[in-house]
This record gives C-alpha cells, structure tokens and sequence, in this order.
C-alpha cells in the first residue's frame, strides 16, 4: 500500500507538472519559421491560419530527413495563392498595375509599399518567395493544387511553370519536390471517399451492431440447452474430418503401389524446394496416416477417459447461461469497463501531449544544399543573418525545430514519457481488474443462494461494484501493478530488440565494406556474427519467459479476484487459496478452459459470421429483392466496421460469460470442498451437477431451512 501510495502520488505530480511546462497549441496550431503559432487568438497571426512554404522545391534536400523540416522559410497567411505570380512580374507589372504587387506582398513576411527591391536582394534577405503557385490549404498548410488533365499532370492546368529564378519547371519536378506532401493528398482523396461512404451507411452500421448484441444475448441464453449438443457435434466433427484424413492417405499410398519411383524415402531424394516431390512418395503418406492415426487414437481416449470432466464443465456452462439469465444486468458491464477504458487512455494522451510539448522553442541551422559545416546547430533567429555562419553557408537559413530545453525537468522528459506509459498500463490493468472483481461477486452471490431466484440479494451488481470500490481497491491496484511490471518489462524488451536489430544492420554493413585484401576480415566478420547469434537467443529466451509469465499471472490475477469477491480476503492470500484450489483439481481447470474456449470462439464467429454475411449481402447490392443496398466508392469500409464491431460487441458479452463460468467453477470446487451433502452441510450446486459427480443426493429445499 505504501509503493501504490507513492505512485499515485508521483502520477498526480506528473500530470500537473507536464500541464504547468506544457503547451497543447503546439500541436493544434503549425509553427511558422519563427516559432509563431498560425492562428492562435491574441496574436498577430490570429487571421493567418496557414502555413506557407517560401521555396517548396527546397524540400528535396537530404536534410528533410535528417530534420524533419523542409529547409525554407514558412510564414502564416489567411489564404494560399490561388495564381501563377513570379517577383520579376510583379516588378514589370507595378507600373500600370499596382494590385498583382498588393496581391504578392501578402505572401512576404512583412507588407512593402513598392517591389523596388531587386530580386537577388529579395531572395539574400529571404523577405519574400521568388514565385508563387497555385494551392490548396489541407492540414493547416498549403500544398500545390495537383490535378491530372489528359493523362497529365498538372498545377494550376499548366505543366510548364516559371519558378521565379530564371528557371522553367514542369508539374512532375513540383510533384517530385512535394513527394511526401502527394502522398498525403492521396490520403485526402481516400479520407474523403471514406467519409462518404461512413456518412452514407452510419445506420446500417449501427444498426448491425445493434443485431450482433441480439444475437450474442441470445446465444448466450440458449447455452443452457445447447451447450452440449454443440461440444459433441463438434467432437464428432473432428473425428470424422481425421478419419477422412486416414482414408485418404491410405488411398493415396495405395494408388502408388507400383509406381516409378514412388519406392524411394525422404532421405534418398534429400531437401526439395518442390514441395510435390514428397507427395509422390510411398512413405510420405504412410507417415502421414500413422500420424493422423495416432492423432485420432488420443482424441477418442480423451474423450472417453474425460467423458465426465466434460459433463461437467458443459453443465456448468448451461449453469452460467442461467445465471446470466437471472442477473442480466452483468451484460452492459462492458460499457462500463469501455468508459473507463476511454477515460484512461485520455489521461495517457493528454499527458504525453502536454509532456511532448513542454519546452522553449529551439531553432536550427539548415542548409539547403545540405553541405554546411554548421548545420543541424542550434542559433538564434533574431541575429543570425549578422553571424559569421550566414557568411560561411550562403543560403544557410535559421529555422524552427522543435521545442525543448536544458533545464533539469527537459532532460527528463522521455522519463516522464516512459513513467507515464508505466501508469497507463497500470491504469488498464485496474479497470479489468475491477470489472473482473465485480462480476465475480455478482455470480457468486448467485451460485451460494440458497433458493435461486428468490435468495439473490437484489441489485447484485451495482451492489458487488460498490463493495469493490470500497474494501478491495488496495488488492486490485496491486494486482495490476504486478502485471504492468510485467508489461512494461516486456515493453523493453521489445524496445531493445529493435535497437539490436539497427546495431546489427550497421556492423554487417561495415564487416562487408572492409576492403577484400584485408587481412582478417572473415574473422571480424564471423566474430560479430557468432555474437548477435548468442544475443537473438537470449532474447527470444527473455521474450517468451516474460510471454509466459505475463499469461501466468494473468490467469492467477483472474482466480484470486474471484477469491477476493468471495471471501474478501487480501490478494496475496487470494492469489494462494486461488492457486491451491486449482491445482487440487488441476484436470477439471483443463477441461474446464478448453470447453469454454471451444464454446466461446465458436460464438464469436457464430455472431461474427452472422452479420458479416448479411453487410456483405446488403453492401453489394445484392438482395435487391429483399432491400436495396446503399451505392458505395468502397463496400469493404463499412463491411470491415461491421465485422470488427459485430466481433467486439460479442467479445464483450463473451467476456461477461466467460467471468461466470470461472467463478461458477471456484465456487463449485468450494463447495465440494467445504460441504459433504449432510443437513449441516449442504450443497449450493446445481441438481443436473450433483447427479453428475455421483454424490450424495441433495439435501431438500425443506431440510436447509
């Protein structure tokens, strides 16, 4: 209690620290070359919401990688160019007409009564672009007015345009220079041809969504009466598809008696990349029915020696059906849990937004030919161009970079960052754990009344969340925390395996490029190698330890909240009932998962299927019989939002089910356990269970009493 203390603690001093130094706007609003906010209120640029970009055939430098910043000045203007205008121009053209001049100047960083400045003076000084061309604001930032006309492609329907520095360019060098800017207008054009089709099938949408509900409810009441018809339809099938399997190979491996070739082993004809090769071998399918044999053999001696095992978990998943049945208000617990859910995933943007954003604006030197001894260093706007470094890289500009700082709380930002990941993992964790906490209590209160329904405490839900809120949020939180150490270990794993990855690439490259007569090469080469072979195991070693680990706590978390719903003991003692009660009946937890799965998969895909079938049908127009489907650019968008929704919305009701079976299964063993059937002692389970373990008749309703 005292470590979630000092957590809790630290996460509130995290946000209100990233929300003192941090600065949403700079994410809302583009930063023009000097750090500026494009049309923030009480600015100068309050008008001036766009971004404009002085030179956009500068963006081709080497160094917009390296920086993540077109090497140009960007000032803010209420509008992008909507013509072809060059500086030149303006200056013939001002005599007899001033207003193509008015028009320029809004694009220069600051209004001039007259162009009787010469263009190389312009361009020194960096006041105003040498050429503007038409475009179109997307994102808060102008970007050329592409279009194809006649198979070609153009800007403003000229192919052929002046750039304002003596040069003819054409639509395709333009196009070029804005490489990645096209790929974002693609997007566009997708985006909205996507939005058209959500604006167009938002209610069938929803509307499907709505039927997936209906149906996951109603398979879920229908369990309890084909729980096991379902299981045992499915057996049969798997009996029968293997036993298909057999004939087969045993078919195959006799229609090859005689054939050429067809006595030879895998091992005369070795490795093949010609995969028929094999199959046109004796011994290949005779492998093949041995093994598919055997396979048959241990499903048929599963079923037989775990013939009971599996009656009784398919009673208890009928008993879960019922329970469900008389607490239905469990079934809209997931909206809940998806509430907080949003919640928590809202605190963890907003902090790391607030903490990406705290700092004072740092400019950088960049370099257009990208060859400046200086660039990449930080400066100062306001007295650049009088420094020696604007002499020694002529055309070296200024620009805005990023925002940071070298106080103590700046160094410390990508801390912050992982810390608050740490918190957010934490924080999900807790909402699973209290939405398990609670649902456990609400079926427990079912399966230990005495008489079912009239022994239910009335309002067992709200009433089993607010007893976890109250006395079990300490047990939870540690419970969670234990998982998002976990996490977050894995996390950085990951994290470090991608670095080794680039670490690896760059050895590799520099053992290759030795010079051939280089003695001791090879030695360097395999040396490097031998060791990443050692680190790859290593860390696979580490990963699937920590896989399997997170799975292990996550299946005792699960059992020891039950425990806790039950008892209300702590979660360190929860968590040891949890484990020596299960590991008591360690074959009935086997079957037990394995059923429930079956059953729980096949209703996901059940409800899934269902309505993926119908959207296809109606998204392709192709009941036009029964009702006319909408016209679409792209039928899969809406048809993929269904299935993925129809699938979450079962998985939501499927995870409620799945938490009943798991505490009707505690409680069972518990009851088995504590109780012997006597009058002093009688059993909670069901009659179709008791009939099934073969125990002692149950105890009368009159004799409890």
């Amino acid at each position: 209690m005292v470590i979630q203390g000092h957590l809790i603690q630290i996460s509130k001093d995290l946000l209100s620290t990233a929300w003192v130094h941090g600065d949403p706007r700079r994410v809302a609003y583009p930063t023009d070359s000097q750090g500026h906010f494009c049309g923030q209120k009480g600015t100068p640029n309050e008008n001036k919401s766009i971004l404009f970009y002085f030179n956009l055939f500068s963006c081709t430098s080497p160094s917009v990688m390296v920086n993540l910043q077109c090497p140009t000045t960007q000032i803010c203007v209420s509008k992008c160019p909507e013509k072809f205008l060059t500086y030149v121009e303006t200056q013939l053209l001002y005599k007899n007409d001033k207003t193509s001049w008015t028009y320029y100047s809004q694009f220069c960083k600051s209004p001039f009564p007259k162009s009787d400045r010469s263009l190389s003076q312009i361009l020194m000084d960096d006041d105003c672009p040498a050429a503007i061309f038409p475009s179109k604001p997307f994102l808060q930032r102008c970007f050329p007015d592409f279009s194809t006309k006649n198979g070609t492609l153009t800007v403003g329907n000229k192919t052929m345009f002046e750039d304002g520095k003596g040069k003819t360019r054409n639509a395709g060098e333009l196009r070029a220079a804005a490489n990645r800017i096209n790929k974002i207008l693609d997007a566009k054009s997708l985006g909205m041809r996507l939005f058209e089709d959500y604006a167009t099938t938002w209610y069938w949408i929803l509307m499907g969504l709505i039927i997936a509900m209906l149906l996951s409810w109603i398979f879920l009441i229908l369990l309890r009466f084909t729980a096991g018809f379902l299981f045992w339809v499915f057996m049969s099938g798997v009996v029968g598809v293997i036993g298909y399997g057999i004939w087969h190979c045993y078919k195959e491996y006799n229609n090859l008696r005689g054939r050429q070739n067809s006595h030879f082993t895998i091992y005369d004809i070795g490795i093949q990349t010609d995969i028929s090769m094999y199959l046109q071998l004796r011994q290949t399918w005779f492998a093949f029915m041995i093994i598919l044999c055997i396979l048959e053999a241990l499903v048929i001696l599963t079923l037989i020696f775990l013939r009971n095992r599996i009656r009784i978990s398919i009673a208890l998943l009928k008993e879960g059906s019922k329970a469900i049945r008389y607490v239905p208000t469990t079934l809209i617990y997931p909206v809940l849990t998806f509430t907080f859910l949003s919640i928590c995933i809202c605190y963890w943007a907003v902090t790391a937004v607030y903490l990406a954003t705290s700092g004072l604006p740092i400019y950088k030197i960049i370099a257009p030919a990208g060859q400046c001894k200086h660039e990449n260093k930080t400066c100062d706007p306001e007295i650049f161009n009088t420094t020696e470094i604007s002499k020694a890289c002529p055309g070296a500009q200024c620009i805005f970079a990023f925002y940071g700082g070298k106080s103590v709380y700046h160094q410390y930002i990508p801390t912050l960052q992982i810390f608050n990941l740490f918190v957010f993992l934490w924080l999900i964790n807790f909402v699973f754990a209290l939405g398990q906490c609670t649902l456990a209590g609400a079926f427990a209160s079912y399966y230990w009344a005495s008489k079912k329904p009239e022994d239910i405490p009335p309002y067992p839900l709200f009433t089993a969340f607010g007893r976890a809120i109250r006395y079990h949020t300490g047990s939870l939180a540690f419970g969670s925390l234990i998982l998002a150490l976990i996490q977050m270990f894995r996390i950085v794993l990951e994290y470090l395996d991608k670095r080794l990855k680039v670490l690896r690439t760059r050895e590799c490259k520099t053992c290759w490029l030795s010079e051939p007569g280089e003695v001791g090469t090879i030695s360097r080469a395999a040396a490097p190698e031998s060791q990443n072979n050692i680190s790859k195991f290593l860390q696979c070693c580490l990963k699937c330890c920590f896989w399997c680990l997170e799975k292990a706590v996550k299946f005792l978390n699960r059992n020891a909240y039950v425990m806790i719903a039950i008892y209300g003991k702590n979660f360190c003692r929860s968590a040891r009932d949890a484990f020596n009660l299960l590991i008591r009946n360690v074959l009935k937890v086997a079957v037990m998962d394995k059923v429930t799965d079956f059953v729980l998969i096949l209703g996901k895909m059940l409800v899934t299927g269902c309505i993926g079938v119908l959207a296809f049908l109606l998204f392709t127009e192709r009941l036009p019989i029964l009702i006319e489907g909408p016209s679409l650019n792209y039928y899969w968008v809406p048809l993929l939002t269904v299935v993925i929704g129809s699938y979450l919305v079962a998985h939501g009701f499927f995870s409620v089910y799945a938490m009943c079976i798991d505490t009707l299964f505690i409680c069972f063993c518990e009851d088995l356990e504590r109780n012997d059937g006597s009058t002093e002692k009688p059993y909670f389970i069901a009659p179709t269970l008791h009939g099934i373990l073969n125990k002692k008749q149950l105890v009368p309703q009159k004799q409890k009493e």
